[in-house]
């Protein structure tokens, strides 16, 4: 017969086994196992013209001296290849306002093109003026609490893009007021979806999450419990969320049952009646 103490010391040592193995994987294999993620994204008042609108998304970066060039330069080919309508870069170029990446980020990101432009936000790790310069040098557009309009058949459609630290109603609000057109909100943080359905703003796309980056089974994303979804899409009192897993790591370079991605958001129109709209947004 086997020993409690026998059988403790085999559980701990498989246990043990099996957590180095993961890690071995997470670290070795899968933080480089980019994936691409397609789906689409109801937005209300979206006008005909941008029914199947394609959005190419790349966001969380974070080039750093745990993070490979080559990674980015996989998530660039990934996304060249996938011959969408307008592109959005997420924030987070840099890992902790190293400021040494900015340009060599920014070199690695200049080769994306779309038809209606590439866009980019700020995230936690950027900072205001190094990181955005360096976009813009490549003909990049960088969206620091701004909109920029994108036109397709005569009709337009309004990309707003909120800095990381731009949170309250007032100041989301302050960004979308006066659009004449649908919103499509630009946030690196998704707990933004909040204020974003307070405002009638209707649909969100974020990264920030990496996806919980380590994703535990039976316990999950323990690193993403505070966002709205750690991965994919949600609703929230109408208003739709899209997160993505992200490229890059930050912490520990390891990604544990969460491949990073790349995304590729259809654009399909959901109508409503005035009547289902919050006060603010039917007028």
């Amino acid at each position: 017969m086997v020993s409690r103490r026998t059988a403790l010391k085999g559980l701990v040592a498989t246990l043990t086994g099996t957590v180095t193995g993961a890690a071995v994987h997470g670290y070795g294999w899968e933080r480089h196992a980019l994936r691409l993620v397609q789906t689409s994204l109801p937005v209300t008042g979206l006008p005909p013209e941008f029914e199947g609108l394609r959005v190419g998304f790349i966001t969380d970066l974070h080039l750093s001296g745990a993070i490979e060039a080559e990674d980015i330069r996989r998530a660039v080919r990934l996304m060249q290849s996938q011959s969408v309508d307008v592109l959005v870069l997420g924030g987070d170029y840099v890992s902790n306002f190293d400021l040494r990446f900015a340009e060599p980020v920014a070199e690695l990101l200049a080769d994306l093109a779309a038809p209606l432009g590439v866009f980019a936000i700020l995230g936690n790790h950027d900072d205001d003026r190094v990181v955005p310069g360096a976009l813009a040098r490549r003909g990049i557009t960088v969206l620091k609490d701004a909109r920029a309009s994108v036109t397709r058949g005569g009709a337009t459609l309004e990309l707003a893009g909120v800095r990381f630290w731009t949170r309250s109603i007032g100041e989301i609000g302050a960004v979308v007021q006066g659009a004449s057109a649908p919103v499509l909100l630009l946030a690196h943080d998704p707990r933004r979806v909040s204020e974003a359905a307070s405002l009638g703003i209707p649909a969100v796309i974020s990264g920030h999450t990496h996806g919980g980056q380590i994703v535990l089974p039976l316990i999950g994303a323990l690193a993403a419990r505070k966002f709205p979804v750690a991965a994919g899409r949600l609703t929230v009192r109408g208003t739709e969320l899209f997160v993505s897993r992200g490229v890059g790591t930050i912490l520990l370079p390891i990604r544990i049952n969460c491949p990073p991605d790349v995304s590729v958001i259809t654009l399909r129109r959901r109508v409503v009646s005035s009547q289902t709209l919050p006060a603010h947004a039917a007028g």
